[in-house]
């Protein structure tokens, strides 16, 4: 029987999950195989799917546990559509699969793209029970598997498949002059830059913290981003505040956001990402394969992505003072990274070695 992939996503949210989960399906059906996208109906994902012109069958929300009804409904359907493997990424689908994977044992394989971080034990006897019925746990970074092996029971397929993005866009780059010419930004400085929506779990208000405490005042700052949508300018007026209060004004460039990301990545010499810690920053990735260093926060899967400062420097988590030290360090020591090495850090994530991946842990080789 030929294999017929099936990506559920029940989310009515529109970000990073579902992006790439998206985008994982959109690759794999380009890779000629059969694949078909589940989702609920007028949901933003349902909307990009038809965008990308991806098969779609529309099903119910259900309830994050114990949903037996829509479980028996998505059963029927997958038995219905010959979807043979069922792939998920949202925590929230984990439940309804176990119980369609109870209901049609060896007919279906299930796997699970790991996204978000464990954070607490989950070994008791419920959360053993459902992660039973997972075929495959896919995890995108080596930290992320060793939680799973110290934070659940799960006795299954446990694997480190990388989280992925298609690299071609970051090829044949215009000038570092023509893109800081096109974001308006001083043609001769040092520029760090900042990335991702305007609010307190990306860390811009730290930055110009530890730029107030820094001892070098030559260099600059580039802001790439917007407010979060629906949720107010609170967070972008304190940024806005801070720079004055800091003087800061003439050092720090807002720009709003832009699809041709790479741009950005080319006007910089250095990306910081100042979360707290980031599951697996795909900015991060974007910026090596621009060829530019990262100085990044010590936690998360960000030590890791940059093999433990190999591909840029580490500062202590939430740290103003320790950020604004490396910065100095960086200015100090001319720190600078071989743009080649780090393009060649970044190809271990590019979606065609990815694909390959996936194909060969779900039997499709």
């Amino acid at each position: 029987m030929k294999a017929k992939l099936g990506y559920l996503c029940s989310s009515e949210s529109w970000g990073g999950l579902e992006m790439n989960h998206l985008r994982n399906a959109d690759w794999m059906n380009k890779r000629g195989h059969d694949v078909v996208f589940l989702c609920i109906k007028d949901s933003p994902i349902d909307k990009q799917a038809a965008s990308f012109q991806l098969p779609v069958i529309h099903i119910d929300k259900h309830k994050k546990y114990y949903d037996f009804a829509k479980a028996h409904v998505l059963a029927k359907t997958l038995v219905d559509a010959s979807i043979t493997h069922l792939i998920i990424r949202s925590t929230y689908d984990i439940g309804i699969t176990a119980s369609v994977k109870r209901k049609l044992g060896d007919k279906l394989h299930t796997s699970y793209f790991m996204e978000m971080q464990l954070g607490v034990k989950k070994t008791d006897f419920l959360h053993t029970l459902r992660f039973r019925y997972i075929d495959v746990w896919s995890c995108p970074l080596n930290w992320l598997k060793t939680q799973v092996e110290e934070l659940t029971k799960f006795r299954n397929k446990l694997v480190v498949i990388p989280s992925a993005m298609d690299l071609s866009q970051f090829e044949n780059l215009p000038s570092t002059l023509d893109s800081r010419k096109l974001l308006d930004l001083p043609v001769d400085a040092f520029i760090f830059g900042l990335i991702g929506r305007f609010d307190a779990q990306k860390g811009q208000l730290l930055l110009l913290e530890a730029m107030s405490k820094s001892k070098h005042k030559d260099y600059a700052v580039v802001l790439l981003g917007e407010p979060t949508l629906n949720e107010g300018d609170a967070y972008f007026n304190q940024m806005k505040s801070l720079i004055e209060e800091k003087e800061l004004s003439e050092r720090v460039f807002i720009r709003p956001y832009r699809k041709d990301a790479e741009t950005f990545y080319n006007a910089i010499d250095w990306l910081v990402m100042a979360t707290k810690a980031e599951t697996f920053g795909m900015v991060t990735i974007e910026a090596l394969a621009s060829g530019k260093p990262v100085l990044g926060s010590n936690a998360g899967g960000t030590p890791e992505i940059l093999q433990n400062g190999v591909g840029g420097q580490l500062f202590e988590t939430l740290d103003a003072q320790d950020l604004a030290d490396q910065l100095d360090k960086i200015l100090d020591e001319d720190e600078n990274r071989d743009s080649e090495q780090l393009k060649a850090m970044a190809k271990v994530y590019d979606h065609v070695s990815v694909c390959e991946q996936v194909e060969e842990v779900l039997g499709l080789v």
